[in-house]
């Protein structure tokens, strides 16, 4: 390939464990870029390229360091598979996939399930490398099998404190340092015992979780328990909130604006769906804002974005949303309009309502737009006297509709 870059993986067995090819590529390279540990397993005499250790913050500096050396053999070093998490995305979408020779050595999951028996197709990995470590609290399931890659010497005794502060104690942690290495070692205990305040900067931690009795049951699908959320009573209630998730239909890398958020259970639960859903809460009370962002974090998604101002004021600016549910302040002036007109041909949007006022509105925009206007009432068994009836909550009005392109 003209003018590419080659890319090339090395374990922690450094330069006796690269394949010929790679080598090849390493000898005749002009420029050396990597980490000081990846650099540092090179040997001297074989690769006489200029070595130059990344900056921080890295993704800016790629561009300029590529075109500074630009006619020059560039080589790459990198942990393991460099697609794996690894520098090879940062290349691609700062200097094009189309100049890129990536040369993968096994990534250290491969190298852990490897160790510990356990088929990598069946196993969920998560990166805490310059991620929020409440990020983890997502992916916790009774019975599942995570691999976890840690940032740095205390993130295994990180991850433990927060498995027993979430009720997951019993869960079983083995951290797998310099996997492929001559000094490969294995620690191995549970949560609530973990004993070792530091590990070696390089492993990957491996779960198996176990939930603690009295510890709420989180599923994977719309309708948590409204136990799992902190609110003052501003809350789209559980049925109510499956029904309006399975209105917004998210998918992997939608945007959703949740506005008027309350304790935002609409946008956790977007994101919960998949990884890579994103959601922006807007709220105008402070304090709600603030629950808003603790009720995230103990949900496993503490990259819900919350703005902090009235709506449609607050919505200024935003990025385009995907689906926008409106869940408070329908009556505000121009707030229905202002998050259509934000919706893209193809986007959803629904709204919620228990005032006859604000059912008016939403009967207004049903005709004009079209779409489903739906009526949703819940009732609980409570205790009448001896006996048992049904307590009805107040209904909940829908209109859920998806942006034709002539409306665009």
């Amino acid at each position: 390939m003209n003018g590419a870059i080659s890319v090339v993986g090395i374990g922690a067995d450094g330069w006796d464990g690269l394949p010929e090819g790679s080598r090849r590529i390493l000898r005749g390279a002009e420029v050396l870029l990597g980490g000081p540990r990846q650099l540092d397993l090179l040997p001297g005499d074989d690769c006489p390229g200029e070595r130059i250790p990344w900056p921080s913050p890295l993704r800016p500096a790629v561009p300029g360091l590529v075109a500074a050396h630009e006619g020059r053999a560039i080589a790459v070093l990198a942990s393991g598979d460099p697609s794996f998490y690894g520098i090879a995305r940062t290349l691609a979408e700062t200097v094009g996939a189309d100049r890129l020779d990536v040369r993968p050595h096994p990534s250290s999951v491969s190298y852990a399930c490897a160790r510990l028996g356990w088929p990598l197709e069946a196993v969920d990995t998560l990166s805490l490398v310059a991620r929020p470590l409440d990020a983890l609290r997502a992916a916790l399931h009774p019975g599942r099998r995570l691999l976890l890659l840690g940032e740095g010497p205390e993130t295994p005794a990180r991850v433990a404190a927060l498995l027993c502060e979430a009720g997951w104690g019993g869960t079983r942690i083995r951290v797998l340092e310099q996997l492929g290495g001559p000094a490969e070692r294995l620690l191995d205990a549970t949560a609530a015992d973990w004993p070792h305040p530091r590990t070696d900067a390089l492993h990957v931690l491996a779960l198996d979780c176990v939930r603690d009795p009295g510890t709420l049951r989180l599923g994977t699908v719309p309708g948590l328990p409204d136990e799992a959320y902190e609110h003052d009573g501003q809350l789209t209630k559980r049925y109510v909130r499956a029904a309006t998730l399975a209105a917004l239909a998210p998918a992997p890398g939608e945007l959703l604006w949740d506005v008027g958020g309350g304790s935002g259970s609409i946008g956790a639960e977007w994101m919960r769906a998949h990884r890579d859903c994103r959601a922006i809460a807007v709220e105008k009370s402070p304090e709600r804002a603030a629950r808003i962002t603790r009720n995230a974090a103990a949900l496993g998604v503490p990259a819900l974005r919350v703005v902090t101002g009235p709506a449609p004021a607050a919505l200024a600016g935003l990025p385009v949303p995907d689906a926008v549910f409106i869940g408070g302040g329908l009556t505000a002036p121009g707030l229905i309009d202002a998050c259509w007109d934000a919706l893209p041909a193809g986007g959803r949007l629904v709204a919620n309502t228990v005032t006859l006022e604000s059912e008016a509105l939403l009967a207004d925009r049903y005709r004009r737009h079209g779409g489903e206007l739906i009526r949703l009432a819940v009732s609980a068994a409570v205790p009448v006297g001896g006996f048992t009836g049904w307590r009805t909550a107040m209904p909940v009005t829908q209109w859920s509709v998806t942006k034709g392109s002539e409306e665009g």
